[in-house]
């Protein structure tokens, strides 16, 4: 089967969770409405599913080729690039006054998910484009935003970011690449950068590299890192391209999953120097870098998202067509369709609302991301800002983990057959389990969440969500539908306990970060998956409120989203108890901490 959008839900999500209205009174949100939303949407769907999505297979089965230096994209894959930039899809939410459309990210991340969703292999060469492009606006000069962006944004040319070394992962005051001052005024680039997503391909005219490197005499560490700008070719004063710049890709990976996206080894400056240009100021690389990897780890958070969503799409048709066994109950003497069996219901519904909940939290924390960037009053624009930033360690970890695991339900309701790649649910479990992994594990989106989101402000921001849903824990047990609805109190009983075992691990944290620092870190993971079912919890909760006023005008839909809420309270907000037990374990050489090095 091919991809469908859920444009549905993702409609309902953006109007009744995340405020799609109160976007749309923004400064310069006044396109986006409802209706904009809907046809953009709609748009989006039938690009996705008509031109990118068959496109999903052919790319797992013929990944991109790297031939002396060259790479080649999977067939088909140029043509739809070139669709994909005449849609305008690349400037969805870039400034206007570069050629971009200025939507806000509100309605531009249901749009992401869905190419995501249809083919990710494809969806991460545009994806890195956007944080270049978040990156030359935030530290470019007014002449390398001139240079670059509409070129960037018009989807013409393609954006790349460059950390990591073969000596430098995670870690990288490591980075031994090299910027040498020019006497034009520009630098000569040299170094070895390893896993560069797409560093190399043939679907656009230029490449646009942000390289990390240290100029002469910078400080050590992460400090004396500065950023560069390093195009494949130079690009001259009128933006037409000229030299092949010293930039070459050595290979490219053969990897686990997303085979057509080509992975990377690129040498800078084998032949005199690879032409670079500053970025900002010196030695605050990393800082500028850190917009384009926040804006990057938000988009891996949607890339499981959508991961998921697919996942869920074919194991849910694949269960209402696969006949075998019969009925528990013994409604049937004859096989009945496997959704029959309970055990089936339930990873479906497993699979579905750790989906739907994990898209309403990313798309809620996309709404404060335009309410920090356009409120006109400038202590809202701070507020939101720290709730998006607290909110995207989440997103990225907890969408990304949760895709695996819904991932692997796709294979296991297929049984036997998901083994087998030609089925295809394989496909979006090998696809999956690269994004717990890239642009941050799950270990550094947790160490950002404790020590940056949870830490530094004394607990502040982390406590105000728990203020949240103590609200919507209130609006609950008000509700008319509270005595009457067992989804009602079941939503309040278990968010409730979800949320005091969401504030135990804060407190907990508070307590030992600097006492005992590695029982803190021992439970970062476990943190993080707790906040994210709690928070997750939460936006199920939000919507049942929703769907219990709205179910007459469609049952169907709004029953649906009854039951899963349900679902979600009795089968996942129970967890949190489970992750907060483990996270206060790690004290005084518990748990994790309780076996010596030695005896791994």
């Amino acid at each position: 089967m091919s991809y469908n959008t859920p444009v549905k839900d993702m409609m309902f999500v953006m109007t009744e969770l995340a405020g799609l209205e109160q976007i749309s009174t923004l400064p310069g949100c006044a396109d986006a409405t409802f209706d904009t939303a809907r046809t953009i949407l709609e748009e989006g769907a039938k690009f996705c599913g008509d031109v990118l999505a068959p496109l999903n297979v052919t790319g797992d089965r013929n990944p991109a080729v790297w031939n002396d230096g060259e790479v080649t994209a999977s067939p088909g894959f140029k043509k739809a690039f070139r669709q994909f930039v005449e849609g305008g899809w690349q400037g969805l939410m870039h400034p206007s006054e570069y050629g971009g459309q200025g939507l806000p990210k509100l309605i531009a991340a249901p749009c992401l998910e869905m190419v995501k969703a249809a083919n990710l292999s494809f969806a991460t060469c545009p994806s890195l484009t956007d944080g270049a492009i978040e990156a030359i606006l935030l530290a470019g000069s007014d002449d390398q935003k001139r240079r670059y962006l509409p070129k960037l944004i018009a989807g013409e040319w393609t954006g790349t970011m460059n950390l990591t070394e073969p000596q430098a992962g995670s870690d990288l005051s490591m980075l031994r690449a090299r910027a040498q001052p020019h006497d034009d005024g520009t630098y000569r680039v040299f170094g070895t950068k390893i896993f560069i997503s797409w560093g190399e391909h043939d679907m656009a005219d230029n490449i646009v590299h942000l390289v990390l490197a240290r100029l002469p005499n910078a400080p050590e560490g992460v400090k004396g890192i500065s950023l560069f700008i390093v195009p494949k070719f130079l690009v001259s004063e009128d933006g037409s391209l000229g030299a092949r710049n010293d930039v070459r890709c050595l290979s490219i990976e053969h990897k686990l999953g997303l085979k057509a996206s080509p992975t990377a080894t690129l040498q800078f400056g084998d032949d005199g120097g690879a032409t670079g240009y500053l970025v900002g100021e010196p030695h605050r690389g990393l800082e500028y870098m850190f917009v384009m990897m926040n804006a990057a780890r938000f988009a891996v958070g949607l890339q499981g998202i959508a991961i998921a969503e697919r996942a869920y799409q074919k194991a849910a048709a694949y269960a209402k067509e696969r006949v075998q066994g019969r009925a528990v109950d013994g409604s049937s003497d004859q096989p009945v369709p496997i959704i029959r069996h309970p055990d089936v219901k339930r990873m479906l519904a497993t699979m579905r609302s750790l989906t739907e909940s994990a898209r309403a939290l990313a798309y809620v924390a996309a709404s404060h991301d335009d309410l920090a960037h356009r409120h006109s009053d400038q202590s809202e624009r701070a507020r939101h800002r720290s709730i998006y930033e607290y909110l995207v360690p989440i997103v990225k970890g907890w969408s990304t983990e949760l895709a695996v695991e819904v991932a692997s339900l796709g294979v296991q309701v297929h049984g036997g057959m998901g083994f087998i790649e030609e089925t295809g649910a394989a496909q979006y479990y090998r696809d999956a389990r690269i994004l717990p992994i890239y642009e941050g594990t799950t270990a550094i989106q947790a160490n950002d969440l404790i020590g940056r989101k949870t830490v530094r402000d004394g607990g502040e921001m982390a406590r105000s969500m728990l203020a949240g849903v103590d609200r919507t824990l209130a609006e609950l047990h008000a509700h008319a539908a509270f005595r009457r609805n067992p989804a009602f109190g079941a939503m309040h009983l278990h968010l409730a306990a979800g949320r005091t075992a969401m504030e135990s691990a804060i407190e907990f944290i508070l307590g030992h970060f600097r006492s005992d620092p590695n029982a803190t870190f021992a439970g970062g993971v476990p943190y993080l998956k707790l906040s994210g079912i709690v928070l997750c919890g939460w936006q199920m909760a939000r919507a049942l409120l929703v769907a219990a006023d709205r179910e007459t005008s469609d049952p169907s839909f709004y029953g649906a989203k009854m039951a899963m809420a349900h679902f979600f309270a009795t089968h996942i907000l129970p967890q949190a108890a489970a992750f907060e037990a483990a996270i206060v374990s790690a004290r005084h050489g518990e748990g994790v901490l309780g076996l010596a090095e030695e005896g791994f």
